[in-house]
């Protein structure tokens, strides 16, 4: 006994092991708050977290020096509205994809896009709905958090919550029992559903608004005021979130008065609604990329000027704007191709949206949105999650598609540094 205690009393003598530092010396830092790049900044990593970063950043004995020659060091990129376990309508429509398409088979391509959106620079992702997949989400979510595949952190809705008879797959022999794309319930049963999700494992609560009730109809309002009231202040209570699919201006104002913490889409949003929006601090996805594709697959060919549906959805980004709407970057990818995530900063900026507040959007405003207060910015004491791009991406926004160096967690998830040269 005496030879296990003396032996036990040593290990906890030992030293402790340091962790590896990592200095990176780019040509300049975007913070992700100040509009303006820093030139002459280091970022000096440590282990998984930030130590310091500046421009008196000094590199320790033991660290590791990276030159980022000509390129922009910013933190990672965070994705607002994702579907990992979709992939883009003009390869298989969302009904074959949701009826035809195993879970298994499903599951495999989303490790892939789980993948391609962190190669991407996107290290956080706010995934709203599996689609029909169930709580798959939750399986990739552990296996990217066990290092069994490459991915970013993620957020997950699970299933999402749709109103009786509002969602798809439609066009069934009426009875017929048909896999949904979400999950129904109505009433005192829509509290029960909400924290089942929850106790599955949801880090947030998707809800549907509105949604097209029949083939060819326009969206209309699914769930009543009080319905939605009742769900977001469950989902609040267990500590969690609410993204509300709204598109219509009744939607929008239910979801709103709700306590809803984000608005998805927004076409039919009006100034007053938008006014409203802003009153009670609820933030816009405003997904243009998602029409923005969808359009072209049904044969624009992106000449100006563009279908009237893309011309509803940029006016409504203008006016939540001009009503000092908060905007979350969200692009709803998975209607095109993950990895593509750029395009929805491409189109804010294209519509008006200066490059470094489209930047702030898809970093600390986000994070500030989701609650998120260990990233979203190059400081001392938050996470080790960074890009490095080719260029200034605050001068061209495009320059965030030259990534070059990806970091998660404190570990280098991409490195393009020779490629690049």
């Amino acid at each position: 006994m005496r030879l296990i205690l003396t032996l036990v009393a040593l290990l906890f003598a030992l030293p402790v092991q340091a962790q590896d530092a990592l200095l990176l010396r780019p040509e300049r830092v975007f913070d992700g708050i100040d509009p303006r790049p820093h030139t002459g900044w280091s970022v000096l990593v440590r282990g998984n977290r930030i130590e310091a970063a500046g421009p008196d950043v000094r590199a320790p004995a033991d660290a590791r020096v990276i030159d980022l020659p000509g390129q922009t060091l910013m933190p990672g990129l965070i994705e607002g509205h994702s579907h990992l376990f979709l992939h883009p309508y003009n390869e298989t429509s969302w009904d074959d994809q949701v009826l035809h398409e195993p879970l298994a088979l499903r599951t495999a391509r989303a490790v892939n896009h789980a993948r391609a959106t962190l190669m991407a620079g996107f290290t956080t992702v706010r995934d709203l709905g599996t689609e029909g997949a169930g709580y798959a989400d939750a399986g990739l979510r552990r296996a990217i958090n066990e290092g069994i595949v490459p991915g970013p952190r993620m957020l997950i809705a699970s299933r999402a919550i749709v109103a009786t008879g509002a969602y798809g797959p439609k066009g069934f022999e009426p009875g017929v029992e048909v896999p949904l794309g979400a999950e129904e319930a109505d009433g005192a049963d829509l509290v029960r559903v909400v924290r089942s999700q929850i106790g599955a494992g949801a880090d947030l609560v998707k809800l549907y608004a509105d949604y097209r009730w029949g083939p060819g109809e326009p969206s209309r309002p699914t769930f009543s005021q009080a319905e939605l009231t009742e769900a977001v202040e469950a989902a609040h209570s267990a500590g969690r979130q609410v993204a509300v699919h709204a598109g219509t201006a009744e939607g929008m104002r239910r979801a709103i008065l709700a306590g809803a913490d984000t608005l998805e889409h927004g076409d039919a949003g009006t100034p007053e609604i938008f006014r409203l929006m802003a009153e009670h601090g609820v933030a816009l996805c405003p997904t243009l990329a998602a029409t923005d594709q969808i359009t072209r697959y049904r044969g624009w060919d992106g000449v100006e000027p563009a279908p009237q549906n893309v011309l509803t959805k940029r006016s409504a980004f203008a006016a939540a704007r001009a009503a000092g709407v908060e905007i979350c970057m969200g692009g709803d990818v998975g209607v095109y191709a993950h990895g593509n995530n750029a395009l929805e900063l491409e189109l804010m900026a294209a519509q008006g949206m200066p490059a470094a507040e489209v930047l702030i959007a898809a970093t600390s405003g986000n994070a500030a949105i989701f609650d998120l207060t260990d990233r979203g910015a190059v400081r001392a004491g938050l996470l080790a999650d960074l890009v490095a791009v080719e260029g200034d991406p605050t001068a061209d926004i495009s320059a965030v598609r030259a990534v070059r160096l990806v970091i998660k967690d404190g570990q280098i998830a991409r490195d393009e540094r020779t490629a690049a040269r």
